[in-house]
């Protein structure tokens, strides 16, 4: 009996092994695919054998390469990399606070960067790349503050997500104070209010792209304390798991990820919340899958919606938040009705 028990438990998990592999490649290849035609598509025409030209090194015609890297290649990279950053940010957040509701733009992790972003931008317009630190310092700030607020309240589920809301409506009170003090901001946070990638620019991706990168391997080797941490708080301390410690490690990377991602894309939402639940119906609850996955699926999500923003009225573009709002929305709204029964708390 006991041997078939084991031949069944090494059957599933190998099932598994077989569907998350074959769940990377599919994201791969669809990422690939999507960053390609994200190169080629817009309102001027770049073939394909352009793109090919400038990979190898060969000769290309010269509107086509400025195009690709001063345009193209940058919008891109940026979707790729806002999109894996939100995403994981997203996974580990609904890890570390047992939440399936929360994601950075709903415990108020966005706004909190942008309010920092704006700040500094206001206070120091001259300094060159400070928006990423000040996007780290704010979505750190919030991470702390949410983190407090749940130690400290008898029910974390709810109280979470209230809190975050809370914390949303007072940062983003705070943005709209600094715009209407200082009206010449608005100019240039219009888009970054939203969330958009248009007119960004390569040496604007560079320094947070690296740090993403860095952070996103860093939480990849969270999975298994995140794993678990799932158990319970109870259970996961008695196999001598420091629960506070991984609970705060796994924030501030959270934190670290969102504030990168907004300090160039700007106020991009949702992608926290909905890439980690498709993450889950795909290759199961395990951590360290989940947070392997989401960074491929977040940045094929972003990039795809990027590409749907300034193709479906060209030649005019809808920044990409506004896309993601549109899907995010009604899907958190289908998240709480899901948990009808037992409400947020359920």
């Amino acid at each position: 009996m006991q041997t078939t028990n084991s031949r069944g438990k090494r059957g599933r998990a190998l099932q598994a092994d077989g569907r998350f592999a074959v769940a990377m490649v599919a994201s791969v290849a669809l990422l690939g695919c999507v960053a390609v035609l994200g190169i080629v598509i817009g309102s001027t025409s770049v073939g394909l054998p352009d793109v090919l030209a400038l990979a190898f090194g060969a000769p290309a015609e010269q509107t086509a390469v400025n195009v690709i890297w001063n345009i193209r290649l940058p919008r891109v990279l940026a979707a790729l990399l806002a999109g894996a950053a939100l995403a994981q940010a997203g996974a580990l957040i609904q890890a570390a606070l047992d939440n399936p509701l929360a994601s950075p733009n709903v415990i108020g992790v966005n706004a909190g960067s942008g309010f920092f972003v704006l700040l500094a931008a206001c206070a120091f317009p001259n300094v060159f790349g400070l928006a990423p630190v000040a996007a780290f310092l704010g979505a750190l700030c919030v991470a702390g503050l949410i983190f407090a607020v749940a130690g400290l309240g008898g029910s974390p589920r709810l109280t979470v997500v209230l809190a975050g809301m809370a914390f949303t409506a007072i940062f983003t009170a705070g943005m709209n104070t600094i715009l209407i003090v200082n009206p010449d901001a608005y100019v240039s946070a219009s888009g970054f209010l939203v969330g958009g990638l248009s007119g960004v620019k390569l040496s604007e991706v560079i320094v947070p792209g690296c740090a993403i990168c860095v952070v996103l391997v860093l939480g990849l080797l969270q999975g298994t304390r995140l794993n678990l941490l799932s158990l319970g708080e109870h259970q996961a301390h008695s196999l001598g798991l420091n629960v506070r410690r991984t609970r705060l490690t796994a924030l501030v990377s959270a934190a670290a990820l969102a504030g990168c991602a907004v300090s160039f894309a700007g106020l991009v939402g949702f992608v926290g919340l909905i890439v980690p639940h498709a993450v889950r119906a795909l290759v199961g609850h395990d951590n360290r899958r989940v947070l392997a996955m989401a960074p491929l699926l977040g940045g094929l999500l972003v990039c795809l919606c990027d590409l749907l923003a300034r193709t479906m009225f060209a030649p005019y573009e809808i920044p990409v938040g506004i896309v993601l709002s549109l899907l995010g929305g009604p899907f958190f709204v289908y998240l709480i009705l899901r948990r009808g029964k037992g409400g947020l708390d359920g």
